[in-house]
């Protein structure tokens, strides 16, 4: 696994990220402070959340004035999602040689 999925799967690790990260891809961008409006989190709280998405690649920061908000951004989900395709692919190919030596009597 490269770096990039490694802080995907850091950042998804936990529940509150993984709640804001659904929060943005319903309906991004929102602010900090929209954000902590609709978590028992505080503000500061769900900065350090939002930094930790915006670093592992899940999350962008548009500024707007003195304001920033934070949108959604798919591209690191997808290519931690193509590292778990290629893993369930080894894994589905490693049961159908199993299944084959089974139903062979090869065992």
């Amino acid at each position: 696994m490269i770096e990039n999925e490694d802080r995907v799967f850091t950042a998804l690790a936990d529940g509150n990220r993984r709640r804001l990260l659904t929060t943005l891809a319903r309906s991004s961008p929102k602010t900090a402070t929209q954000l902590a409006r609709e978590f028992p989190i505080s503000r500061q709280g769900i900065m350090k959340h939002l930094d930790l998405l915006v670093q592992a690649g899940l999350a962008q920061v548009q500024t707007s004035g003195r304001e920033k908000q934070y949108v959604f951004d798919p591209t690191s989900l997808q290519s931690a999602s193509v590292w778990i395709e290629a893993i369930n692919q080894q894994w589905n190919e490693r049961l159908q040689r199993l299944k084959d030596l089974i139903e062979n009597d090869e065992l």
